[in-house]
């Protein structure tokens, strides 16, 4: 039985929680081939509405979703595909992102799976005809499919559904219609075992369940059918029936679902549901925006287990400093633009809106204390820099102030760090000259930024930590990428001291710290050719070379990132431009995991100590 914890709920509304159980219907018939996204939320009747687009026109692939997450794989287009595209629930109007590719180009594949997992089975190939290998992806990073088995017969346009635990795959074509249905242990790689069969034998099936129960419904035998039936997924057996869809037949359904509620679309443009647990015929939720036959994934369902319950985002409630509120503001690509994201730091989740900045602009430098966030400099355009300090008050979402201005003239790339009382930036760009000036503010008192000090070199696109005493400079370049990592007292003003080395030269990483760990994280590798995905540390107390820590979820560069004392979290970056966050516990080195996403794929977010409670403002 599942139990709430109350704190955990009201952390998700003092955060501006956004996992909505919200569903998307992605790609699909018009009957032309279509890129076409489009969304509902699954627990309010209505009409769906456009989302953004699939990176490829394609039709027959298939789709899953975690509670941040939708995945869609493979496909027509009308040659077949492998691509695998990767969506943020949360993110209305975003575009997909590419995630990696199946094992091979395939249609008409089922997909199922749970929280950590999707596993796309059989489908149809070129050259080699039917498949019946079944490939998975771990949701919360990027890369290919992985081989996982072999289904119980090659076939495809079947049906996917899954409990927390298992998954199940029935019907499809191979070329005869089959009523088979076979299932697998979705933690554990092998080959299908034989669940039962379908009431008929049919293709082009339609599936969806609750964590106990899965739905298998329309298709073709070879009319089209409106047949609904479920089967028990913890057992194996027979499918019984339900009841029926809307209408006389339906074909090209696409099913979702949360842990309550079925919810399927087809080609005629309507949207219908059942409730899992009581047997009964469909009833009308509305209608598509666009009609088509697509994929469906959604942000709660069976296979994401009895907890899963999700709430729209609300209003925050009684702000305390220091509490964990994070920021990503601004960004570069894909366009300059002025929006500041919210996440909170002690709970996964997505992020939400804040505001906007002064005006459009990415790569600028970010400075806290527990009240207020300024962010110094950026590239407004291509070649085009600004001075601007801004300053938000975090206890309030809205817009920024104007505070004051950078003193140099070299503000694209710039980082920042900070403590409780005085803001630092340095480096920039401005081409074709690189920056070695070193500035502050006072955060609590508006006004220009004032000369500190220089650093040891010309650079920018340097990444900063801090503890309440010490702020730190890793990498960056001029133009070739740099490993010196060096020093500076913030109370103080004067030229940094040398610290020792990163592992290797790089530039645009992120930093986060506690007060005593500072944390570098991806970044351009020393070659400038590629992203890459270490993350290392540093003692800020001390003096010394970076250390391994781990590595992030996928390689990436143009990154950002926040902290609390116990939590780094990294976000967005340069590969394709993505909406990932990643996070790790900063005492304990180790592997990232997946935190939840962006409202926007994009890179060079603010750069610097961009939280009400990083290392600078801990004792």
């Amino acid at each position: 039985m599942a139990v709430w914890d109350i704190k955990e709920r009201n952390n998700l509304v003092r955060a501006n929680e956004n996992r909505s159980q919200r569903a998307l219907f992605g790609g699909g018939a018009t009957p032309s081939l279509t890129s076409d996204v489009q969304f509902i939320t699954m627990n309010i009747l209505g009409n769906a509405a456009d989302f953004g687009d699939l990176s490829v026109v394609r039709g027959n692939l298939g789709g899953h979703g975690n509670t941040t997450r939708a995945v869609f794989m493979g496909g027509a287009e009308p040659g077949y595909s492998n691509v695998i595209d990767i969506l943020g629930f949360a993110a209305i109007g975003s575009n997909a992102a590419d995630f990696g590719n199946l094992t091979a180009a395939k249609s008409g594949g089922g997909v199922a799976g749970n929280k950590i997992r999707a596993l796309h089975h059989s489908g149809y190939t070129t050259g080699d005809g039917l498949s019946n290998v079944i490939d998975y992806v771990t949701i919360a990073t990027t890369g290919n499919a992985t081989d996982f088995g072999d289904s119980t017969q090659s076939r495809y346009t079947n049906g996917g559904c899954s409990s927390s635990t298992r998954a199940l795959f029935g019907g499809g074509d191979s070329p005869a219609l089959r009523d088979t249905v076979d299932f697998v242990t979705i933690a554990s790689a092998g080959d299908a075992t034989d669940f039962g069969n379908l009431t008929d034998a049919r293709n082009n099936v339609s599936s969806t369940s609750s964590s106990t129960k899965g739905i298998f419904a329309g298709g073709g035998d070879p009319s089209a059918s409106n047949i609904i039936e479920q089967v028990t997924i913890a057992t194996t057996g027979n499918a019984t029936d339900f009841g029926d869809l809307l209408g006389a037949a339906s074909l090209y359904e696409s099913g979702v679902s949360n842990n309550t509620k079925g919810i399927f679309s087809g080609i005629n443009g309507v949207i219908q549901y059942i409730t899992i647990a009581s047997a009964g015929n469909a009833i009308d939720f509305g209608d598509l925006a666009v009609n088509k036959a697509s994929a469906g994934a959604s942000s709660g369902g069976g296979g994401l287990g009895e907890d899963e319950d999700y709430f729209f985002q609300r209003p925050s409630v009684n702000y305390m400093p220091g509490s964990g509120r994070g920021f990503f503001a601004g960004y570069h690509n894909p366009a300059h633009t002025a929006a500041i994201d919210l996440v909170h730091i002690p709970t996964l989740g997505n992020s939400s809106d804040f505001g906007d900045l002064s005006e459009a602009r990415g790569r600028a430098g970010a400075a806290a204390s527990l009240t207020r966030l300024v962010i110094g400099g950026g590239e407004k355009s291509p070649g085009a820099t600004t001075n601007v300090i801004d300053s938000i008050e975090m206890q309030s979402q809205g817009n920024s102030a104007n505070f004051g201005d950078e003193s140099g003239p070299y503000n694209s790339q710039k980082t920042g760090l900070s403590n409780q009382t005085r803001g630092v930036f340095a480096g920039g760009f401005a081409a074709p000259n690189w920056s070695n000036v070193i500035d502050y503010v006072t955060i609590a008192s508006a006004g220009d930024a004032t000369d500190f000090g220089n650093l040891s070199a010309t650079k920018a696109s340097i990444s900063a930590v801090s503890s309440s005493t010490r702020g730190i400079f890793m990498g960056g370049r001029n133009p070739t990428n740099q490993n010196v990592i060096e020093y500076i007292t913030i109370a103080s003003t004067g030229d940094v001291t040398d610290f020792g080395d990163l592992l290797a030269a790089k530039s645009t990483s992120a930093g986060a710290s506690s007060a005593v760990r500072g944390i570098n994280g991806g970044g351009l590798n020393p070659g400038d050719s590629a992203g890459i995905n270490v993350i290392e540390y540093v003692t800020i107390a001390s003096t010394g070379d970076s250390t391994d820590f781990g590595d992030l979820t996928r390689s990436n560069y143009l990154i950002s990132a926040t902290s609390n004392s116990t939590r780094a979290v990294f976000g967005g970056g340069l590969t394709g431009n993505v909406n990932i966050m990643d996070f790790v516990t900063i005492a304990s080195a180790g592997n990232a995991a997946d935190f939840g996403n962006l409202i926007t794929a994009s890179s060079g977010r603010a750069s610097g100590s961009n939280a009400d409670s990083h290392g600078g403002l801990q004792s």
